[in-house]
């Protein structure tokens, strides 16, 4: 568990790591590109780089915390992976509602094993539940989370790779946009966030712009620092009026 320099949470904390790639946007997955650092550095955890494992030795370490802290659950991994036992997953929400101080972000890209999951399991009030949603062939992935009766809602359309037309965000709380990182980094353009931003204010759902990543808004490549995060002339970091709430 530790701090992180993602915009739209606090800290970090993976109950497991590792993961598989699914669809479009893990192709340049960064959480892999750091397994393969830290199975280099030694660390006794990632010895079998970026191969799924559970960790129950990081299970209570939300509960060593008393601060207010919105949590990033399974940043180096997919809470929702094939191979996630669910009994180990019942581990982690015993956790979750025993620390009710925090906020959980959960994002994931394995929208039909969180619908199984939560269909006979009551989720707490402090868990945000996400999708990713890289280009149009996942929106229905929204349609999954719509189903799942959550506090907040969210999606995250990171890294997003190609125009998405029309979205029904009914439901939906936040939304999240940002282009991709790194060397291998695709494009990604100006319009496309346009048409993500207007929606979102026209369906009333709180909007954050992560990032423009290793392209500018000028389609231009250069480090991700000196694009920065500016849309429309100001920095968007919106967050759902409810978390007031629950906060």
């Amino acid at each position: 568990m530790k701090k992180t320099k993602i915009e739209w949470t606090e800290a970090t904390w993976n109950p497991s790591i590792g993961c598989t790639k699914i669809s479009e946007g893990c192709a340049n997955c960064y959480a892999e590109v750091m397994a393969r650092r830290l199975q280099a550095m030694g660390n006794k955890d990632y010895k079998d780089g970026f191969s799924f494992k559970i960790l129950p030795k990081r299970l209570n370490e939300p509960k060593k915390i008393k601060k207010p802290t919105k949590f990033f659950v399974n940043s180096m991994s997919d809470l929702f992976h094939e191979k996630m036992p669910y009994d180990y997953l019942d581990k982690i929400f015993e956790v979750i509602s025993s620390t009710p101080q925090h906020i959980y972000q959960i994002l994931t890209k394995r929208e039909n094993i969180m619908l199984d999951y939560f269909s006979k399991r009551t989720i707490p009030k402090n868990v945000w539940l996400g999708v990713t949603v890289e280009n149009a062939k996942y929106k229905y992935r929204i349609d999954y989370l719509k189903q799942i009766d959550a506090t907040i809602r969210f999606v995250s359309f990171e890294p997003l790779i190609e125009p998405l037309g029309e979205l029904d965000l009914s439901g939906i709380h936040w939304c999240i946009v940002g282009g991709e990182s790194g060397p291998k980094a695709r494009l990604l353009k100006k319009e496309w966030v346009d048409e993500i931003f207007e929606q979102s204010k026209k369906q009333d759902v709180a909007f954050f712009f992560k990032q423009w990543g290793t392209w500018g808004a000028d389609e231009i490549k250069r480090n991700k620092k000196a694009n920065g995060r500016t849309f429309l002339g100001k920095i968007w970091d919106e967050y759902p009026e409810k978390a007031i709430i629950t906060l």
